[in-house]
C-alpha cells in the first residue's frame, strides 16, 4: 500500500544523505526592503529565548499563517461574499508576523550555533505551503471570486512562480532574487489586507477611470509584470546552462527536467477546472487552490531535496493520484461527484504532504544527530552584536541559508 511506504522504506538513499551533509547555500539578492528590515529582525531575535529552537519559530509562524487564512475562508470560501473586515486585518497581522518570524529563524540558529542543512529545507518546505495560502488569502480579500479566471491565474501563478525559483536553483546551484521579490510580495499582500480591513473588501470591485476598469485591476496587473520578469530570468538562467556536467543541472540531470512534474499539475488542474460540468472551480475555489496547492508543495520540496542533495529528481509522485481520479472522472462522464474526489483531493495530497516531509526530517535528524524543534545539552551562545552586523544574503537562514526565499508570489 502506498500509504504504508514511508514505513517501510527510506526516503533518502545514503549518497543522498552524505551529499546533503555537504550541502552549501549559495543565495545572490538585491531585494529592496530587506536591508531597511534588518534592525527589526535584529531586535526582534534579541529578544527570542536561547531556549527556543529556529525550526520552532519557523513552524509556529506557518501555523499562525494558516489558521488566519482559514478563518478568512471560512467567511467566504469562493471569494464571493465579502468577509467580515476583521478577517482581512487577522490576515495582514498572520502574514507579518509568519515573515517576521521566517526571517529571524536563521539569526537564531547561528545565535545558538545551531545551524545545518535541515534548517534551509524546512524553510523552503514551510515557505512552499504558506505560499498557497497567502495567495488564496490575497484573492479572498481583493473579491476576485467574481472573476474565476483570474483568481485561478493568481493563485497558479504564485506556486508556479515559487517552484521555478528552485528550478532555476537546481539548474545554476544559486538562489537569486531581484529588487523586488518575495519581502517586497508579502508586504504588498498585507497592504492589500489592510486596505480591504480599513475600507471594506468591496472597495476592490470599485469602477475607476475610463471604462469598466476595477480597483483590483492593479494588483492583477503588477502580478503579471513581475510574473514575466521572474519567468524571463529563469528561462536565461535554464537556457544559459546548469553547473552540472555539459551545462546540466547540479544532478547532472537536464535542465529542462524539472518541468514535467510542473505541468503534472498545472495542465490537469487547468483541464479540471474548465471542463467540470459542475463548475467545480467556480463553485468551490478555495478547496480546488488548496487541494492542488498540496500536490505542487509536494513536487517543490522533492525539487528542493534534489537540488540539496544532488540527486535526481522523481517525475511521478502518489500524490498525483487526486488529480488524475479527477481528470479520468471527467473523461468518463463524471461517474463519482466530483465535489467527492476534490475532498478526496486535498485530504489524500494532505496527508502524503505531511507524511512525506516527517519521514524527511526524521531521516536528517537521524543522520545528523539532531532534533528538530529542540535545542539539546543547551545553545552555544554566539556575540548577538555580530548577527545583528551579519545582514548578508547568505547568513539569515538555518544552515547558512537567507531569509530571502524565492520568488514565491506577486500579489
Amino acid at each position: 500500500m502506498p500509504i504504508l511506504a514511508y514505513k517501510e522504506q527510506r526516503i533518502l538513499s545514503p549518497q543522498q544523505l552524505r551529499k546533503l551533509s555537504e550541502h552549501k547555500y549559495s543565495c545572490f539578492s538585491a531585494s529592496l526592503l530587506d536591508p531597511l528590515l534588518q534592525p527589526w529582525w535584529n531586535w526582534l531575535v534579541s529578544q527570542t529565548p536561547l531556549w527556543l529552537a529556529p525550526n520552532l519559530i519557523t513552524i509556529v509562524g506557518l501555523i499562525l499563517n494558516i489558521v488566519t487564512t482559514l478563518i478568512l475562508i471560512c467567511y467566504s470560501p469562493n471569494g464571493v461574499e465579502p468577509p467580515p473586515r476583521w478577517t482581512c486585518f487577522l490576515c495582514a497581522l498572520g502574514l507579518f508576523v509568519y515573515q517576521s518570524l521566517d526571517s529571524i529563524d536563521g539569526k537564531q540558529a547561528r545565535r545558538t550555533n545551531t545551524s545545518s542543512p535541515l534548517g534551509e529545507l524546512f524553510d523552503h518546505g514551510c515557505d512552499s505551503i504558506s505560499t498557497i495560502f497567502v495567495a488564496l488569502s490575497a484573492c479572498i480579500s481583493c473579491q476576485l471570486g467574481h472573476y474565476p479566471n483570474w483568481l485561478f491565474f493568481q493563485c497558479f501563478c504564485a506556486i508556479a512562480l515559487f517552484y521555478c525559483a528552485h528550478w532555476q536553483t537546481y539548474v545554476s546551484g544559486t538562489m537569486r532574487f531581484g529588487r523586488i521579490d518575495v519581502t517586497e510580495a508579502q508586504f504588498s499582500i498585507i497592504a492589500i489586507h489592510l486596505v480591504s480591513a480599513v475600507l471594506g473588501p468591496e472597495i476592490w470591485l470599485t469602477k475607476i477611470g475610463i471604462g469598466n476598469i476595477e480597483l483590483w485591476y492593479g494588483p492583477a496587473i503588477t502580478t503579471i509584470v513581475c510574473g514575466v520578469i521572474s519567468l524571463t530570468y529563469v528561462f536565461s538562467v535554464v537556457v544559459a546552462g546548469g553547473v552540472g556536467k555539459n551545462g546540466s543541472t547540479v544532478a547532472g540531470t537536464s535542465v529542462l527536467s524539472p518541468s514535467i512534474p510542473l505541468t503534472l499539475v498545472v495542465l490537469p488542474a487547468l483541464m479540471i477546472a474548465q471542463k467540470s460540468p459542475e463548475n467545480i472551480f467556480t463553485e468551490h475555489a478555495s478547496v480546488f487552490i488548496l487541494a492542488f496547492g498540496m500536490v505542487a508543495a509536494k513536487i517543490t520540496n522533492k525539487l528542493v531535496i534534489a537540488h540539496m542533495t544532488k540527486a535526481e529528481m522523481e517525475y511521478l509522485d502518489w500524490s498525483l493520484l487526486g488529480p488524475a481520479l479527477l481528470f479520468l472522472n471527467q473523461y468518463f462522464n463524471c461517474i463519482v461527484p466530483e465535489i467527492w474526489l476534490l475532498w478526496f483531493t486535498l485530504a489524500w495530497g494532505t496527508q502524503d504532504l505531511l507524511r512525506y516531509c516527517a519521514q524527511v526530517c526524521l531521516e536528517i535528524c537521524q543522520h545528523l544527530r539532531i532534533d528538530l524543534f529542540r535545542i539539546p545539552h543547551g545553545p552555544k551562545v554566539l556575540n548577538t552584536s555580530s548577527v545583528g552586523s551579519q545582514s548578508n544574503v547568505g547568513a539569515d537562514k538555518n544552515g547558512g541559508t537567507s531569509h530571502r526565499k524565492s520568488k514565491s508570489k506577486a500579489h
